[in-house]
C-alpha cells in the first residue's frame, strides 16, 4: 500500500472496531469511551508499527517518547476524537491518521464511522459550491468565545458539532464554510483533518495566519482555522482584531 492508501485503510478498520465495540453493549458511559480508545489504538499502533517500523509514531492513547523527534516521516493518531459522541452512538466523532513529513501534515484520512465516509488525501472531491451566509462550526456543548465574535462580525451562522475530525471534515463536506478553535487542542486532534484540508484546496492554518506544523516536543497546539480559501483573509483579519 502507499502511504495514503494505509491510512484510509486504517481510519476505516479502526472504526469498524469501535462501532462493534460499541455494538457489543458489553460496555456503557466512560467504560465504553475507554474501551473503545484503547482497542482502536491498539489495533493502529501494532499496525504501524508492523508496516512502517521505520518511522515515528505519535497517538493520543500512548505513553509519548523522544524517539519519534529525530524521523522526518511521523504517523499521529487519536484512535477516537469525540469519545463522547462516539459513547453517545452520534455520528459526530472520527478516527485521524496522519503521515507527517519533516513537521508538516502531508498525508492523511479522517474516518467519520457513523456516516460510513473516510475522507483523504489521495482522493480529493471538489468543493461543494459555498452558501450565501457563510456557517461555522464551532463545539455544541461549549463553543469559543472568539469564534462567537468573528462570527458576529461576519454575519455566519454558528452550527454545533462534536469532534474537531467532525468538524473539519464538515468544511470539506460542504456542510459548513469555516471551523475556528481557539480553546486548545494536541497535534493528533488537527494533522489528519488539515492533511485532508488542504489536499481538497481548503485553507488550514494557526489562527495568527503561521503554518501548522506538527511532531514538535510539546504537542499541545491551542488554535486552528479551516475554512474556504475565500474566506481565509476576512476571518484572520477579524480574529487579529480581539
Amino acid at each position: 500500500m502507499t502511504d495514503a492508501e494505509l491510512a484510509a485503510h486504517l481510519a476505516q478498520v479502526a472504526g469498524r472496531i469501535l462501532v462493534e465495540v460499541r455494538d457489543s453493549a458489553m460496555f456503557t458511559g466512560k467504560a465504553l469511551g475507554k474501551a473503545g480508545d484503547e482497542t482502536a489504538n491498539q489495533f493502529l499502533v501494532h499496525a504501524l508499527r508492523q508496516q512502517r517500523p521505520e518511522d515515528g509514531l505519535l497517538s493520543e492513547e500512548s505513553k509519548d517518547t523522544d524517539e519519534r523527534l529525530s524521523k522526518e516521516r511521523v504517523w499521529i493518531v487519536d484512535p477516537v476524537d469525540g469519545t463522547r459522541e462516539y459513547g453517545e452512538a452520534r455520528t459526530d466523532w472520527a478516527v485521524h491518521v496522519a503521515l507527517c513529513v519533516n513537521g508538516r501534515a502531508e498525508i492523511g484520512a479522517v474516518a467519520l464511522p457513523g456516516l460510513d465516509v473516510v475522507l483523504r488525501t489521495d482522493v480529493p472531491g471538489e468543493l461543494p459550491e459555498a452558501a450565501a451566509k457563510p456557517r461555522m462550526v464551532v463545539s455544541r456543548t461549549r463553543p469559543a468565545a472568539e469564534a462567537v465574535s468573528v462570527s458576529e462580525a461576519i454575519g455566519a451562522e454558528l452550527v454545533g458539532m462534536g469532534s474537531a475530525g467532525a468538524k473539519a471534515m464538515a468544511v470539506v463536506r460542504g456542510e459548513a464554510e469555516i471551523y475556528l478553535h481557539t480553546g486548545g487542542q494536541y497535534e493528533w486532534d488537527s494533522a489528519a483533518p488539515a492533511a485532508v484540508a488542504l489536499a481538497h484546496g481548503l485553507h488550514a492554518s494557526r489562527i495568527d495566519g503561521s503554518p501548522l506544523t506538527y511532531n514538535n516536543r510539546d504537542t499541545y497546539m491551542p488554535d486552528l482555522l479551516i475554512c474556504r480559501p475565500e474566506w481565509a483573509e476576512r476571518v484572520l483579519a477579524e480574529v487579529a482584531k480581539l
